[in-house]
């Protein structure tokens, strides 16, 4: 009897090892694909609209700009440069660190200005090295007041010089951040606008105070005096860049709740899952 309770408790203390062992690998190869490969992101603004929907889940691409310290969470202090760097394209959707914490906080907007590039807003239409992005007009969209509400808001088609096009809200020619000073984007940094132009803290804006040792952007206060005083994020180092976003997974409207399972269904944006993003 003796033997065979001691049998059964090592019986059950290896099945528990192994059990140990195949969790501890599934976790460490799920680790490994979110550095290496690919991460999911939800969408928690709309400074991104009409691109991008609160509430859109979407999937970066980890290995598209190589890797970073910023590429592994918590971003630890292992140092600068990037492991197999690939510069980014005029017009991607990016992921990146904000520039002024470190590390602690996502932001996602698009890439519009590149090292050495010069960077101006004049009446809500974005000029790069003194040539105006050509963009259309196209049907009107719809935003959210911050009491649930709707208004109406004029939409524009911008087309790059490589041919990629996407379209940006705009509340007006007017707004705190629609002319600006030139922007002179610094080496191995970037230029970032949301596409929800006058709803976006983006690179318009003053980056605030860069803590010691982390990557920064030198950055030439004058052109404050063109925009409000909001902080924003002011240039993006190469080495803040996490990844490039490629493809909305799945969509839901604010509304769903876990603890509604039929809301799973009845609120979900059913045309933008599994949507690639240009």
């Amino acid at each position: 009897m003796a033997k065979h309770k001691v049998a059964k408790t090592g019986g059950a203390a290896h099945e528990l090892i192994e059990l140990g062992k195949t969790v501890f690998y599934a976790l460490l190869i799920a680790f490994v694909l979110r550095v290496v490969l690919f991460q999911p992101f939800t969408i928690p603004s709309e400074s991104m609209e009409p691109a991008l929907l609160k509430g859109d889940y979407i999937i970066v691409s980890k290995f598209a700009y190589g890797w970073s310290r910023h590429s592994i969470p918590l971003s630890p202090p292992i140092g600068h440069g990037r492991l197999l760097g690939q510069q980014p394209h005029r017009g991607d959707i990016i992921v990146f660190k904000l520039p002024r914490d470190d590390g602690k906080t996502d932001y996602i907007k698009r890439l519009v200005g590149l090292p050495g590039d010069k960077i101006q807003v004049i009446h809500g239409a974005v000029s790069v090295n003194g040539h105006p992005i050509p963009r259309q007009a196209t049907a009107p969209g719809v935003d959210q007041t911050a009491f649930g509400g709707e208004f109406p808001v004029a939409r524009f088609r911008e087309t790059l010089a490589s041919g990629k096009t996407y379209v940006t809200n705009s509340y007006g020619p007017d707004g705190p951040a629609d002319n600006t000073g030139v922007y002179v984007v610094p080496p191995n940094c970037y230029f970032m606008m949301g596409d929800n132009r006058d709803n976006s803290e983006d690179s318009r804006f003053d980056p605030g105070d860069i803590p010691p040792g982390a990557s920064s952007c030198p950055w030439n206060r004058d052109t404050d005096r063109f925009v409000s005083q909001d902080l924003g994020v002011g240039f993006v180092p190469f080495d803040n860049l996490e990844g490039r976003a490629d493809i909305i997974l799945f969509s839901w409207k604010p509304g769903v709740s876990l603890l509604k399972p039929w809301t799973w269904v009845t609120d979900a944006r059913w045309d933008r899952f599994f949507h690639p993003l240009g």
